[in-house]
């Protein structure tokens, strides 16, 4: 179930909001955690069973570690790899098979195991928690409050990872107000208009260059930033909605984007890029490793073996491998060399920045390395193709209206115009969301492209 559908919005959320409020403070978890099952439950309800298993092992073995301190540390481990074999069955088993078959030239069946939506994301969650216990945090001793932490339906399917440790109070007791409702549904409402109005007209288009056959190195220039907008706002907008409904039911959650497009580094870039990613990786794995408390070597050998995980974690094929080592390259080189020049040079830095990550998801958007590297290729004038096409033309002046909006709303620029003229701002706002969320249900309603991009992960 997606938050941008009709069903989801219209008959989904009421009704669970209902249930939500009316029953007493003690079964409010209840709820959340029947009504996300439900909610995961409602394309491929056999995963529901993964679901309820991964909640009881967490359980289980958090109880486990907190007791039998003295072997916390191993019980600690078969946790992590338990959790991390669930998640190599079902999203690499067939990578790991076809790249086995590439090198010794057998021809093992595949298992064509479906990936269940949001494992790759409450994988990490339930990491974090077992982790966590075993440095020293409490046991949730009620599998319910655990069970809603893991299945909240919220932050299910795409984050932002939720460490159990920064809602644990919350889970317990947590205070509901007209204000923190109010702000949600603004929050989720924003969120709705980024994913409907913006990310689904970006993806549009990236899709109509995928099947065109007049190709220019225009056409590729436009496919390239129509990508880069998109996943910005397909991600963050579905971020959106899920810190608003977070704090509709009364959870703060932490935020996921803070304006990346505006970074002057690659390492700034992904201080504010998914940043809940980055600080479980930084903390989970990086830090764990010796971080940059080691030597020179070792410490690039860290950042390398942190890259091609991220990448890795994206999806199970080369191209994100690649895509990981990519920025594990650009931010060795900037670490080394390059950080005392791009803080000089303020409009350069920004160009930098943008070429490099209009690249990088190039070749994360690729279908496979030889997708990337003819993308690439394209964008650089190294193919047999014109500069300009016709086709190139008519689409870049037909979303040349979306591509403006897209850009400044990547922007810090709407957020300072509103708090600047915040007396305006606030009667106009409630005009502004109700006409959002009515275009919104039209698009629904019409059938418009709405596929939500990380469910491939």
């Amino acid at each position: 179930m997606l938050f941008s559908s009709i069903t989801f919005l219209y008959y989904f959320l009421p009704i669970t909001l209902i249930v939500y409020f009316l029953v007493p403070t003690f079964m409010k978890n209840s709820v959340l955690l029947i009504f996300s099952l439900i909610f995961y439950g409602w394309g491929e309800p056999k995963y529901v069973f993964l679901m309820i298993a991964t909640v009881v092992l967490g359980y289980i073995f958090g109880i486990a570690i907190e007791r039998y301190r003295r072997y916390g540390k191993a019980l600690c481990t078969v946790s992590v790899i338990i959790s991390l074999a669930f998640l190599a069955y079902f999203k690499y088993s067939d990578f790991f098979i076809e790249n086995f078959n590439s090198v010794t030239g057998l021809s093992l069946p595949l298992l064509q195991v479906a990936l269940p939506v949001g494992i790759s994301f409450y994988t990490f969650q339930i990491i974090s928690y077992t982790v966590d216990v075993y440095r020293g945090e409490a046991a949730q001793k009620k599998l319910i409050d655990l069970g809603a932490y893991v299945a909240m339906f919220p932050q299910l399917i795409a984050g932002p990872i939720v460490r159990y440790s920064d809602i644990a109070e919350q889970l317990r007791k947590r205070t509901h107000s007209f204000e923190g409702a109010s702000y949600g549904i603004r929050r989720f409402i924003t969120g709705l208009g980024k994913k409907i109005l913006l990310a689904n007209q970006l993806g549009e288009l990236c899709n109509i260059f995928k099947s065109s056959s007049d190709p220019s190195v225009l056409f590729y220039w436009i496919y390239a930033a129509a990508f880069c907008l998109h996943i910005y706002f397909d991600f963050s907008g579905y971020s959106d909605m899920a810190i608003g409904l977070g704090k509709i039911l009364g959870f703060d959650f932490l935020e996921n984007f803070n304006y990346p497009y505006i970074s002057r580094s690659i390492t700034e870039f992904w201080r504010r890029w998914h940043m809940s990613l980055g600080s479980w990786f930084r903390d989970y794995v990086y830090i764990p490793m010796g971080g940059n408390r080691v030597g020179r070597l070792r410490n690039i050998l860290n950042i390398v073996t942190v890259w091609a995980l991220t990448g890795f974690w994206h999806g199970a094929a080369w191209n994100f491998i690649v895509w990981g080592l990519y920025f594990a390259v650009l931010l060795t080189l900037e670490k080394m060399f390059f950080a005392d020049f791009l803080r000089r040079h303020r409009m350069l830095s920004h160009i930098y920045v943008i070429f490099l990550i209009m690249i990088s998801f190039v070749i994360f958007n690729a279908g496979s390395m030889g997708e990337a590297v003819g993308d690439i290729c394209g964008m650089l004038a190294l193919r047999n193709i014109p500069l300009v096409s016709s086709e190139a033309l008519y689409y870049l002046k037909s979303y040349i209206t979306v591509f403006a909006v897209s850009i400044i709303g990547a922007t810090p620029l709407p957020k300072l115009a509103a708090e600047k003229c915040r007396s305006f701002s606030e009667r106009v706002e409630p005009v502004l969301l109700l006409s959002g969320l009515l275009i919104s249900t039209a698009y629904l309603v019409d059938g418009s492209f709405n596929p939500f991009l990380y469910f491939r992960f």
